[in-house]
């Protein structure tokens, strides 16, 4: 059995959830139409050149294309971005070229190669503007920084990998300890223990 914490402003997450898994095991039609219930969505997830968690990346990108989303790759250089774990990915583009506007959800991968963008203003531009034009949010592990760098946490419920709370305490975020915590549209995790989980709040955020 497959069990969904429900979080606060989600309802539904469960049922969504599990609909979906029980779709992906049928062959029938009605199991199509639940694959492509984020048909026409599309998701920005921005990965450090260099040692990303590859189970943070591998979650979100895995279901959210599965559900039918277009999914894009962002990093700070061109050429091959490099899990910590050994996965390769080729970004699409550059975190420079893009805009929140584009898209209706903006993940950042953590990973400690995810430090590289806790002081980035291109980082911080893209964070302001999804939150800003109400699109889905999200950080996982230690890239939670990189949105409260960015101003975006203030007063707003989130967590992080425990070594950087303090950086989300700092910039006037509400901690708690859960894996994963959404407040309004902005969903921040924990840590790859959590991959799963953020992925389908994300996904159910983009509904």
């Amino acid at each position: 059995m497959i069990q969904v914490k429900e979080q606060s402003g989600l309802p539904g997450l469960a049922v969504f959830i599990l609909a979906w898994f029980a779709a992906a095991a049928c062959a029938g039609g009605e199991g199509k139409e639940m694959q492509k219930a984020l048909e026409g969505r599309k998701a920005l997830v921005i990965v450090a050149a260099v040692n990303f968690q590859d189970e943070e990346f591998g979650q979100p990108c895995g279901l959210l294309t599965n559900l039918g989303a277009t999914v894009k790759i962002a990093c700070s250089r061109p050429g091959t971005a490099k899990g910590a774990f050994g996965r390769q990915v080729k970004p699409d583009l550059l975190i420079g070229e893009c805009k929140a506007s584009d898209y209706d959800a903006v993940l950042f991968i953590g990973g400690a190669g995810a430090a590289e963008y806790f002081n980035s203003k291109e980082a911080h531009r893209i964070a302001r503007e999804a939150a800003e034009g109400g699109k889905v949010l999200g950080a996982i592990c230690i890239a939670p920084v990189i949105l409260a760098n960015a101003g975006v946490l203030k007063g707003k419920k989130a967590t992080a990998f425990p070594s950087e709370t303090g950086r989300l305490s700092a910039q006037g975020a509400v901690l708690t300890r859960q894996d994963v915590v959404v407040d309004g549209k902005i969903v921040t995790a924990s840590g790859p223990q959590a991959a799963k989980e953020f992925a389908e709040t994300a996904a159910r955020l983009m509904q």
